[in-house]
């Protein structure tokens, strides 16, 4: 139900047609709430055909022009009444977790290196962040609807913080088991190879 909330939002923000609205899920709404072009193109239909938004008509219709989308009063209604609903949380379902939770029975091999793959990733993430949060929210930009968006900037901010400080601990506890390990394996080779000989008491 939130995708079409998220397009409502973003025709509100600025009508568009729905290659733009796109274009700029890819660039905003996009990194909290992805959705793909075809279910943003179906989305619009089903509120279009709900009474939720209308197609602009063209200055001067064209074949092929693409149209562009607004939001009507029964839209805004809409919004603003999902906006104030009562929600649970969502459960966190993280394939990452579980898969090192089954590494505590069957190993962590190989774990390592995914691991590492993440926490790059979430580095690059992080610094794509805070470029945005530099270039779109300067301390002078105050009005209530940029304090807003930027809150939800630096919810994702603080989200890859944590998820970078949690990875780079996961990575350290893993080398030092992984270590352990190898000691122990060490260990036991010395205990074997200073075993003294059995004598052979035949004759």
């Amino acid at each position: 139900m939130s995708l079409r909330h998220a397009i409502l939002t973003a025709l509100l923000e600025k009508p568009s047609s729905g290659l733009e609205l796109t274009r700029r899920f890819d660039k905003s709404i996009g990194y909290f709430w992805p959705a793909t072009h075809q279910q943003i193109y179906r989305e619009l239909g089903k509120l279009e055909e709900t009474g939720l938004i209308r197609a602009l008509p063209a200055a001067q219709p064209t074949r092929g022009q693409k149209k562009e989308y607004e939001v009507l009063p029964a839209g805004r209604v809409e919004l603003a009444a999902w906006t104030a609903e009562s929600q649970d949380p969502k459960p966190v379902r993280d394939p990452l977790l579980l898969r090192l939770r089954a590494a505590a029975v069957v190993g962590p091999q190989g774990l390592e290196a995914e691991l590492d793959r993440h926490l790059e990733l979430h580095r690059d993430q992080l610094a794509e962040y805070q470029d945005i949060e530099r270039r779109h929210f300067p301390p002078e930009r105050n009005a209530q609807e940029d304090r807003l968006r930027h809150l939800v900037l630096r919810a994702g901010i603080g989200l890859e913080v944590m998820r970078i400080e949690w990875l780079t601990q996961a990575l350290g506890e893993l080398r030092e088991l992984s270590a352990e390990e190898a000691q122990d394996a060490r260990d036991a080779a010395d205990e074997g190879s200073t075993e003294p000989a059995e004598v052979d008491g035949s004759a």
